[in-house]
């Protein structure tokens, strides 16, 4: 999957629209309409804070990392602790299937 579609898929799943993504990047919506489309690509910067708005590493914005990885900064040990066992559990019961 390229970058454009990749940002589209995550803004539609975060529930924005292009004009409100654009607000929280201070861009305007037709930039982002443009890098949905591939016709521009974002500046280093831009792209640090499009994977900041959305918890994904840039490597898996650029098609790099195939699977978008979880944020658990400001979480403490034990809540990471949970995480980990829950993705186990989850893990086992998909290969059952």
């Amino acid at each position: 999957m390229d970058f454009g579609s990749t940002l589209k898929e995550l803004r539609l799943q975060a529930g924005l629209t292009q004009k409100q993504l654009a607000v929280r990047m201070n861009i305007t919506k037709s930039v982002v309409s443009y890098y949905e489309l591939g016709e521009r690509c974002p500046s280093p910067e831009v792209l640090t804070k499009i994977a900041a708005i959305f918890h994904v590493s840039t490597d898996y914005l650029l098609g790099i990392e195939k699977s978008p990885t979880i944020d658990i900064s400001g979480l403490d040990e034990e809540d990471i602790c949970v995480i980990r066992l829950m993705v186990e559990r989850l893990r086992l019961k998909n290969k059952r299937y």
